[in-house]
């Protein structure tokens, strides 16, 4: 198994607007199209990370609305999955307008499903005389494990409805790997790989451009730097550059970025700051796009622990995670303990970071990931780095991951429900 490819196939594409609502869409998208009408009436079931990132973050196309039922109408009034993670690029103002009816009308509804562990979206529309089509995707954003019409299967992938697929076999590959392993995989990157990975890079250099525009986190670092709080140089110049892609994705903007581990903002992260890096330090572009290919490699590495919508954030913790790791490599190539440094000083430092969902804010944990594996990659690079005598570190740097991946899928099982329940009852005042 080629890991590297695998990972670019099944965590590295492009997405328009945040990863999780989009997947609502795409779910709905494929009932809609089995049903063979516009249905009248969708439930929507929803894991508790899922339910979670799609309550406060803006949808594209929608003139700045909110939320996954939104998304969900929309969805089913496309009925397009063909368009895949970009499925909300198919929405113009007649969408929008009949999906908003279908919002007020209370014909969306949606509710968490306690038992579901891992990423799980199921939708049940219902058309005129009683037809129904069903869709589960689980186990990834993209992977429809049941689609069925009128109770019959037309495609089904697990054996337990309501239950995730179990694992890809390459994430099975990648929970087994070794540091050495995914920088052998990341080296190993071929033409058309680094290719995609450039792809990657012009698109969400192309978001970036777009948040400049916004007055949000990016606008007011940069007014930091005009006001001489803060100086121009390369740290303040990366955040600004992933700040402003943030801000254009959670405010909902029409601009599709390449993400990584299957999110829009961890792509962010996993490619900018390492292309942005390398750029400032002269560092040849072969190399650059092959540390790119570390980032998404190890990006994934720690979501097989952490899992794929952690309570813990994803785009500061497992992209910092293969962002610092990428600019130890651009300088000091396969070296594992300088990796194994940087690996660790990021986690001791932002280890903690909570999610409580997908919005506005995701753009200052952007920053603050940025910030942490610049400064945590420069001192591994001098050769200096929190070692296994302090906290949770371990004595490799896959230990470490593995450590915060068990704080995370057992030690803060109940931290997703409980945010639920805050931002529920916030919307409920």
């Amino acid at each position: 198994m080629n890991l590297l490819k695998e990972v670019l196939a099944n965590q590295v594409y492009p997405a328009m607007g945040c990863t999780e609502p989009v997947s609502v869409a795409l779910c709905a998208a494929y009932a809609a199209k089995a049903l063979g009408k516009i249905p009248q009436k969708a439930v929507f079931k929803l894991d508790a990370g899922t339910y979670k990132n799609g309550m406060g973050v803006r949808i594209p196309n929608t003139e700045g609305e909110k939320g996954n039922l939104l998304a969900g109408a929309m969805g089913l009034l496309i009925a397009k999955p063909e368009l895949n993670m970009e499925i909300l690029s198919g929405a113009d103002k007649e969408v929008l307008s009949q999906a908003k009816k279908m919002v007020n009308a209370h014909a969306v509804t949606a509710h968490v499903l306690p038992q579901a562990h891992g990423f799980y979206v199921e939708c049940e529309a219902q058309g005129a005389g009683g037809l129904t089509a069903k869709c589960v995707i689980s186990g990834s954003h993209t992977h429809v494990t049941l689609l069925s019409v009128n109770g019959k299967v037309l495609r089904e992938d697990s054996p337990q409805e309501n239950k995730p697929a179990g694992p890809a076999q390459y994430k099975e590959a990648l929970r087994r790997a070794t540091l050495a392993d995914l920088l052998d995989a990341a080296q190993q990157a071929d033409a058309d790989d680094l290719a995609y990975i450039k792809k990657g890079v012009e698109m969400n250099l192309k978001a970036a451009e777009m948040g400049q525009a916004l007055q949000k986190v990016g606008f007011y670092i940069k007014e930091l730097v005009r006001k001489g709080l803060l100086q121009m140089d390369l740290l303040s110049s990366t955040k600004i550059l992933t700040a402003c892609a943030a801000d254009a994705r959670m405010d909902g903007r029409p601009v599709p970025v390449m993400s990584s581990g299957e999110s829009g903002n961890q792509g962010v992260v996993t490619i900018l700051v390492p292309w942005k890096v390398g750029k400032e330090m002269g560092v040849e572009e072969t190399t650059i796009l092959k540390s790119i290919a570390l980032s998404h490699l190890l990006n994934g590495y720690v979501k097989v622990f952490t899992g794929e919508l952690a309570p813990i954030c994803g785009c500061a913790i497992a992209a910092g995670v293969g962002a610092t790791a990428a600019i130890v490599f651009q300088q000091r190539g396969a070296c594992v303990p300088a990796i194994t440094l940087a690996v660790n000083n990021i986690i001791s430092d932002i280890g903690g970071m909570l999610c409580d969902g997908a919005k506005s804010g995701c753009a200052l944990k952007v920053v603050s990931s940025t910030d942490s594996a610049i400064r945590s990659a420069y001192m591994a690079i001098n050769d200096y780095g929190i070692t296994e005598v302090e906290g949770f570190v371990g004595r490799t740097a896959e230990e470490t991951i593995q450590n915060l991946g068990n704080i995370s899928s057992q030690g803060m099982s109940r931290v997703d429900p409980m945010i639920v329940d805050i931002m529920e009852e916030k919307s409920g005042r």
